[in-house]
């Protein structure tokens, strides 16, 4: 169409012409959430995304670009790669080449990476399924073309949960890559979920999770009480965890990593760090997505500036420290 109205002018739509090349989007100006599929292909127990959003649909990745594009001329600074599975991109068309700025770029996680990094903003990984591939984008972010962060669910460390949930790997194989990706990229961050109480989950797998937990040293970590969701599979898995139980081990859960993350956070004392300002006084490193991870504080600073911040102190949770 566009080729079209090269030589014959659109006419006007009255509900569609008001809307900004950048779309609409509710976040503040210096931050945009990228979607770049739908679905998803998995049927993980505890959840019914697949029943309700069907499976793995991907965003052709010129329009995918395209997007990125519009919202960095708008003011965009930092884009936030999410959707249900997202180192799955383009397995649905099996990695089909696509077009972006005239290039042929095949519909794959580590070929979008790749291109977005030549935008010039913060691009930021969320929901990635932990696949062997996802080692491909570590020297990516070693390389400062992405954000060294990585949003990985692990969801828990024992086998045989991890098997009853339907989700991949082993607690031995994820320390290694672990190991691996911090090799590459020292500075990477990996932030996690996990769920506590799974059906069936015994006070010994449990105990596996916490010692997971204490040798994988993650950044950013989420905890859950496992919650029976209707239609979900893992509702018919005998013997449920009490929900006294279950809010007992997550509180255990949340005080291990407290530790983790005040140790994690005081490394960073005497450092300056690149912030992002997200209002005067409160902005985020690389290392903190928004409204999930902590933040820096300081005095000062202008909505979507990049600032330098050298820390002066920390808790378990925000950094704090002076504009450099």
């Amino acid at each position: 169409m566009k080729a079209v109205h090269a030589h014959l002018p659109k006419p006007h739509d009255p509900y569609t012409d008001l809307v900004p090349p950048q779309g609409i989007k509710l976040t503040p100006k210096h931050y945009a959430y990228l979607k770049i599929s739908e679905g998803c292909n998995h049927r993980c127990t505890f959840c019914i995304i697949p029943s309700m959003r069907g499976d793995l649909v991907s965003r052709p990745i010129g329009e995918v670009m395209q997007e990125a594009e519009n919202l960095v001329k708008s003011g965009v600074k930092e884009l936030l790669v999410i959707s249900q599975d997202t180192s799955a991109y383009g397995v649905d068309v099996k990695y089909r080449t696509g077009f972006s700025g005239g290039k042929p770029v095949k519909t794959r996680m580590k070929d979008l990476c790749e291109e977005l990094g030549k935008l010039g903003v913060w691009v930021r990984l969320h929901y990635v399924y932990p696949y062997p591939h996802v080692d491909e984008v570590i020297p990516l972010m070693a390389d400062g073309k992405l954000l060294p962060y990585l949003d990985v669910p692990f969801q828990h460390a024992s086998p045989r949960i991890l098997k009853l949930m339907k989700r991949p790997a082993s607690a031995e194989k994820v320390l290694e890559r672990l190991r691996q990706w911090r090799k590459i990229c020292p500075d990477i961050t990996v932030r996690s979920t996990f769920i506590v109480g799974f059906p069936g989950e015994t006070e010994a797998e449990f105990e596996m999770l916490l010692e997971f937990l204490k040798e994988a040293e993650l950044d950013r970590v989420g905890c859950f009480e496992y919650s029976p969701v209707e239609g979900a599979a893992a509702n018919a898995l005998p013997d449920p965890v009490a929900g006294e139980v279950k809010a007992f081990r997550k509180e255990q859960f949340m005080k291990t990593q407290a530790a983790i993350s005040r140790s994690k956070l005081k490394s960073k004392v005497g450092k300056t760090l690149t912030v992002l300002v997200d209002e005067p006084g409160i902005g985020r490193s690389a290392a903190d997505a928004p409204e999930i991870d902590g933040v820096v504080r300081f005095k000062g600073g202008k909505a979507g500036e990049f600032i330098q911040v050298m820390i002066a102190n920390s808790d378990e949770h925000d950094l704090h420290g002076r504009v450099a």
